[in-house]
């Protein structure tokens, strides 16, 4: 590791939304639970240390987009991932929104939230001049799932020029081979791939 890779960092979590990580979510990714406290220490980590924290958000509804195909949960009556709609989840026995943000990390008052409608939070979004704004040169990434939103996430931030690092112990996938795969890949050609423990040191 070198002090290069991680100037001027921020600290980008994707996804973890009621819809993806609640027991019983309509997209329920089951690892991403163990992550929680992963991101809770990263967290206490940067805000100690005044390192921006953004978070991103799939945003699913009204209207049809082509990722509905994929994901037929998106549409009525599941409504997965649509601002606004509640759902009730029994892990935690109340009814929430079901795109928000979890409890467990949720964002502090400041804290940017990019509303993405697609996988990437680099596309058709504010990501970039929110982290043009802040002067970041490298970009941490976490959240959930590893091989779709937060992949495209990395790469695009990796496009951008941003040093980029996925934090391995920070996102889940459903499918532990995609899992794997694209932490080796990314490590080979686009970025790092560190734990958390090591990000914090």
């Amino acid at each position: 590791m070198t002090l290069d890779r991680l100037a001027h960092p921020a600290l980008v979590i994707v996804d973890m939304q009621n819809d993806f990580v609640r027991v019983g979510a309509p997209l329920e990714v089951p690892e991403s639970r163990p992550t929680i406290p992963v991101h809770q220490r990263l967290l206490a980590a940067c805000r100690e240390r005044g390192i921006p924290v953004i978070y991103t958000k799939f945003v699913a509804g009204p209207e049809r987009t082509l990722v509905w195909e994929w994901s037929p949960v998106l549409a009525p009556p599941v409504c997965c991932c649509w601002k606004g709609f509640l759902r009730h989840y029994e892990d935690v026995g109340k009814e929430l929104d079901c795109s928000d943000i979890i409890d467990e990390i949720y964002p502090e008052p400041g804290d940017p939230i990019v509303d993405k409608f697609g996988y990437g939070a680099f596309h058709n979004t504010n990501l970039d001049d929110l982290l043009k704004a802040r002067h970041v040169e490298s970009v941490l990434v976490t959240g959930t799932v590893t091989q779709i939103c937060v992949e495209e996430t990395a790469r695009e931030s990796f496009k951008r020029g941003y040093r980029t690092t996925i934090v391995a112990d920070a996102v889940s996938s459903y499918m532990p081979d995609l899992h794997a795969a694209v932490l080796k890949n990314f490590a080979l050609k686009f970025g790092w791939v560190s734990t958390a423990a090591e990000i914090i040191g």
